[in-house]
């Protein structure tokens, strides 16, 4: 598939391709003919971009800082108290871009920028030439398109539209998908139940035919399985605990993704346990199978923080 792929921003950017012909099957014995993946550290390397960031930013702004090493961190800490401002319609994106950057100056002891928005383009120019996709993406989105009925693919994301696609297309990865999700298209962020039924029905499917991976435990595994997806959580950086339910699978690297589908097609009875079918793929899922009580408690943990989670993206 070739030419630039939309990111639904208006009604009908986008013309449905169902695939009647795919039969991965979920742990329920429905079809999965989707898969949408998170990009920000799911896909694309964001930390690595931002440590490269930060600290060349910083060190432009004053030379050997002695807070420099602790200067990406502070940026990712940052965007996790500024970015929600902007998803609950509180400020305009360059708006908590230039909050952010304010802070970040502020709490470095840095002198504040007269113009944030050309001080903030100066950091993105940083951040722009770090961009990376991680080491195992393009060998394993290969190795589901080589499959006998490869499912669609596609990307869910809570960024801004414009530079999440221009992170695809640097990567060489966005011919490869069939859809570019986001809140401006879809009305709503995760992990709002209404963002996942809709990112199915733009492409003309249930959520139960949709299977979601990413690097957040609550807003691109548990949230979705509650909106009927199946999660998959990718758990690059191995933090624990995983909520212990058989609509969750977690995965360490995207590696193992095709295994994943490949025991979601082999039949079973119900209920599933995950460990005692897949090995290290879904095997890697603490607990196996619990109730739907037990498992609604774990979501409320996580959406606490009482469950250890990684970095919104």
């Amino acid at each position: 598939m070739t030419g630039r792929i939309p990111h639904l921003s208006s009604p009908g950017a986008f013309t449905v391709r169902k695939r009647d012909g795919n039969t991965a099957r979920s742990r329920l014995g429905l079809v999965i003919r989707a898969i949408l993946f998170d990009l920000d550290e799911t896909l694309f390397d964001h930390r690595r971009a931002v440590a490269h960031a930060a600290t060349r930013w910083t060190d432009s702004v004053c030379p050997g800082h002695e807070l420099l090493l602790e200067a990406p961190a502070l940026w990712l800490d940052l965007e996790d108290k500024h970015v929600p401002a902007w998803q609950a319609g509180e400020c305009s994106f360059a708006e908590q871009r230039r909050r952010r950057l304010r802070e970040f100056c502020r709490r470095l002891g840095l002198p504040q920028p007269a113009d944030p928005d050309a001080a903030f383009a100066a950091f993105l120019t940083h951040y722009e030439s770090a961009w990376a996709a991680f080491p195992d993406v393009h060998e394993t989105l290969a190795a589901l398109a080589d499959l006998d009925e490869p499912p669609a693919l596609g990307v869910l994301t809570n960024g801004a539209p414009d530079q999440q696609e221009a992170k695809l297309s640097r990567l060489g990865l966005l011919d490869r998908m069939e859809v570019v999700l986001t809140p401006d298209a879809l009305g709503a962020f995760k992990p709002d139940a209404e963002c996942y039924r809709k990112a199915a029905a733009k492409l003309g499917l249930a959520p139960e035919e949709v299977l979601m991976v990413g690097d957040n435990l609550v807003l691109d595994a548990a949230a979705p399985a509650q909106a009927g997806m199946t999660g998959v959580w990718l758990d690059r950086y191995r933090a624990e605990p995983c909520p212990r339910s058989p609509s969750i699978t977690r995965i360490t690297t995207l590696r193992e993704l095709p295994g994943v589908l490949d025991a979601l097609n082999s039949p079973r009875p119900w209920p599933w346990t995950p460990g005692a079918t897949t090995g290290t793929t879904a095997g890697a899922t603490a607990g196996g199978t619990i109730g739907a009580a037990a498992f609604a408690a774990d979501l409320r943990m996580a959406g606490r923080g009482e469950l250890a989670l990684v970095p919104v993206s």
